[in-house]
């Protein structure tokens, strides 16, 4: 049976030019193969990461060989370069010859050019030879004599060089300095990234951070307002809030190929191919530093919190969100841990009613989030949570287990105003009753919208953009404060 590239170089004769020598990695495609696959085999081999070194001590070839017998990269997700794809299907409709000229392995390069079908011939590297910089140029000079060159990096400056033609898709700042510097011509140039900057804003994911307003709770119901408690929490939630964008970040970057099968997480900066992964680790340490800076001023009861927030995170990341109730319990504990270290930041004692409460509360939300999700895969006719332990013939069963952690909730909440506690908190409990239909209306009306699949995948984004959560929010708030 021939292959695609046999197909695709029969099908169209090849007009008499130097062939056009296109490069992969951050040019064909906006993401880098090999780190991708590198992040892949962290989450899913998180154990085996000791190799990585090892192989990367026998040379790049070696890293690269390694990792793609490994992981298997979905061609069909990748984040191509749609304006450089575009004029390359136009070229190859023309009969212009076409190689696929890159460093990535020859294993992984294949498998691309047999998905694309517009290659004549893939030039790569293999165990033994990195094909990057002056060795890539010796190639095609040896192979094709003159030729056409589209690329990106700095790595690709040798090549423009002496290419008969110098287009370049994506470039780097180091590119476009070289470029300048050496006084070459560029004939084409093909954009497709976001804006850097308002791309590495939403991969922070700040709208998240509302989560992070549970770190005021402790001191808000304890009635409480010392300008030095009020600044600690403050502190505390911006610390907490830097830490979590970066574990948001690291999470991102580790789940990658399994967004790339999603229909809306596909869109993420790092899935997309807008935020390399490079940025992204620069943005992560940024992050750590902001929060390092912060820490000091709080106390070490905070700081354990905060680890074992981060600890909990890793694990979620790495491995646990693959296990089947395990990442759900994980989830609504890491709210729970918000709570903890914003009452260890302010010298708050942490009521047992407000963590029943919010033990069941966040649990229930953390189900709907997977309801949600398998939800939106039964409504595209798929079966299987990639990255996940779930299928939809879960779904019963999960909002089972939901429904009655938020009827828990409400519960332990009605016991809470009738209790001395209660009582001795607010000379008004009694107007605490009033609560009680609108927080049954919020979490019944939540999964009613789930069920019929009209809910975002996590129930906190939800919150924040729909009216009614958000007038219910007020209600409710303003009911406490009536009550005092």
């Amino acid at each position: 049976m021939a292959s695609g590239l046999d197909i695709a170089a029969a099908s169209i004769p090849v007009r008499v030019e130097p062939p056009l020598c296109v490069d992969l990695d951050g040019t064909l495609v906006k993401s880098d193969t090999l780190i991708d696959g590198l992040c892949q085999f962290a989450r899913r081999f998180p154990l085996e990461i000791w190799r990585i070194p090892i192989w990367l001590a026998g040379g790049r070839a070696r890293l690269k060989s390694e990792i793609s017998r490994r992981i298997a990269l979905d061609p069909a997700r990748l984040p191509y370069n749609a304006p450089l794809l575009q004029y390359l299907r136009a070229q190859r409709h023309e009969g212009r010859q076409l190689v696929l000229a890159t460093g990535a392995d020859h294993d992984i390069a294949r498998r691309i050019a047999g998905h694309l079908s517009i290659f004549d011939e893939v030039v790569a590297s293999d165990a033994g030879t990195n094909l990057t910089r002056t060795r890539k140029l010796t190639r095609l000079r040896d192979q094709f004599g003159a030729f056409d060159y589209v690329g990106n990096s700095r790595a690709d400056l040798p090549l423009l060089k002496n290419a008969r033609a110098a287009m370049v898709a994506n470039p780097s700042i180091g590119l476009k300095l070289g470029l300048r510097l050496g006084g070459i011509r560029v004939t084409g140039t093909f954009a497709d990234r976001r804006p850097w900057l308002r791309t590495g804003l939403r991969a922070i994911r700040i709208h998240q951070w509302a989560k992070n307003v549970l770190l005021f709770a402790p001191l808000l119901m304890s009635h409480r307002g010392a300008p030095a408690s009020a600044t600690a929490a403050i502190m505390a939630f911006c610390c907490f809030s830097f830490m979590a964008s970066a574990n948001y970040l690291l999470n991102d970057m580790l789940d990658v190929e399994n967004d790339r099968r999603h229909a809306r997480k596909r869109l993420r900066p790092f899935a997309a191919g807008d935020l390399s992964i490079a940025g992204g680790v620069a943005i992560v340490v940024g992050l750590v530093v902001a929060a390092a800076a912060v820490l000091p001023m709080l106390p070490a009861a905070f700081a354990f919190w905060l680890v074992v927030y981060i600890a909990g995170s890793l694990s979620y990341s790495f491995y646990l969100k693959q296990i089947p109730v395990v990442d759900v319990l994980l989830l609504s504990g890491l709210y729970t841990v918000r709570l903890l270290a914003g009452g260890a930041a302010t010298a708050t004692v942490i009521s047992q009613w407000l963590a029943g409460f919010s033990t069941f509360l966040f649990l229930s939300l953390a189900m709907v989030k997977r309801f949600s999700e398998l939800e939106n895969l039964r409504e595209r006719g798929a079966t299987l949570s990639h990255g996940r332990g779930y299928s939809v013939t879960d779904m019963e069963q999960i909002r089972s287990f939901g429904t009655s952690s938020a009827t828990a909730a409400v519960v332990v909440f009605m016991l809470y105003i009738g209790h001395q506690d209660g009582t001795e908190m607010y000379r008004h409990a009694e107007r605490l009753w009033l609560i009680v239909p609108l927080l049954i209306y919020w979490l019944y009306r939540v999964w009613l919208l789930a069920s019929r699949g009209e809910l975002d995948d996590d129930p906190v984004v939800f919150a924040l953009r729909d009216r009614v959560s958000l007038l219910l929010g007020t209600l409710v708030i303003a009911i406490a404060f009536l009550a005092i």
